[in-house]
């Protein structure tokens, strides 16, 4: 079996999968579907996901109304662009746990935006993450679980790296007071 970070070289099966499944651009099908309909995540805490998702992001939120398949439950989505949503249920009452990669479960989800739109938006992400990680529920959560390479929660509950070396992040845990 083999174990994650185990050192192991698959390059032969991909080929033979490449081989058996991989038709080349011109030869293929197109696709049976227009698009996405929506995705739906988890949200802990709906309104800090629409502000996130809405004010940060600037996926406008289109349609919110109660679950139908569970009371009291919050389903909200939000534009993504090209007729694409993004969705989100909260489950009150039900405990979820913590966000952990699972067979089955989200790893990530990587959307496009328009290159000039991508600096502005970074730049409230940022804004954003510093903000979050100067709180003090963050700083009692880092304190305990902080690694060098630091991790943050956003307002949905998934996790997000902060992509800087690691002289970046010691120096980021220094000046939040996370490390001496």
């Amino acid at each position: 079996m083999v174990r994650h970070g185990d050192d192991v070289d698959r390059s032969t099966e991909w080929d033979a999968m490449r081989l058996r499944h991989l038709k080349p651009a011109e030869a293929r099908e197109p696709s049976a579907a227009r698009g996405v309909h929506h995705l739906a995540l988890l949200s802990r805490d709906v309104e800090r996901t629409i502000a996130f998702y809405q004010d940060v992001l600037e996926f406008p939120l289109t349609e919110l109304f109660e679950n139908r398949d569970y009371q009291g439950s919050t389903h909200f989505f939000f534009d993504i662009g090209n007729g694409n949503l993004l969705a989100f249920f909260d489950f009150p009452g039900l405990d979820l746990g913590e966000y952990a990669e699972v067979l089955g479960g989200l790893h990530h989800l990587a959307l496009s935006v328009e290159p000039e739109r991508w600096q502005h938006l970074k730049g409230k992400l940022d804004d954003a993450c510093m903000a979050s990680m100067k709180s003090e529920a963050f700083q009692k959560v880092a304190k305990n679980t902080l690694q060098p390479a630091d991790f943050m929660a956003d307002s949905a509950g998934f996790t997000r790296n902060i992509d800087k070396d690691l002289a970046e992040k010691q120096k980021l845990l220094t000046a939040l007071g996370l490390a001496k």
